[in-house]
């Protein structure tokens, strides 16, 4: 097990660049999902240009919990991986490790949604499919600073 000062060390080189990537892609999904709450709450329809089926997916009964729409659940999420990861770049190991928590958690629950957009609504949205590819391009991120720490 590597010690603090020893974290510290591997950060200041090619793995201190990590987390102020996965800092700036959080922010990328950041801004997917507070897009999707914004038009959510004024009931503008969303702009579906590169797949059909924006609005399917967004009016289906999978996009709330309870009355919230999962778009303000994604902008926590993001959110969360944003502190977490810049907390990161100054050297915290905790904060990383639960970074990684986070975006396996995240990961799990993409890929139920995109399973839901695929097999049951049917439909996807790219909005949505821009927030997988955030989620799985963080928990990539994560990834390679675990393995890249291993040799």
């Amino acid at each position: 097990m590597k010690s603090e000062s020893e974290f510290l060390d591997v950060q200041s080189g090619a793995v201190a660049k990590l987390p102020l990537l996965a800092a700036v892609v959080a922010l990328i999904g950041l801004a997917d999902s507070i897009y999707l709450t914004i038009k959510h709450f004024t009931g503008e329809k969303v702009p579906c240009s590169i797949v059909e089926g924006c609005e399917q997916v967004l009016t289906s009964s999978y996009a709330e919990i309870a009355g919230v729409p999962l778009a303000i659940f994604g902008a926590a999420a993001y959110f969360i991986a944003f502190s977490l990861a810049i907390l990161a770049a100054y050297g915290n190991r905790l904060t990383w490790n639960l970074f990684g928590v986070q975006v396996v958690l995240m990961a799990i629950f993409t890929v139920w949604l995109v399973y839901l957009q695929a097999f049951v609504i049917e439909a996807f949205c790219q909005f949505c499919l821009v927030s997988a590819a955030t989620t799985f391009t963080l928990l990539i991120i994560y990834l390679i600073s675990r393995f890249s720490r291993l040799r």
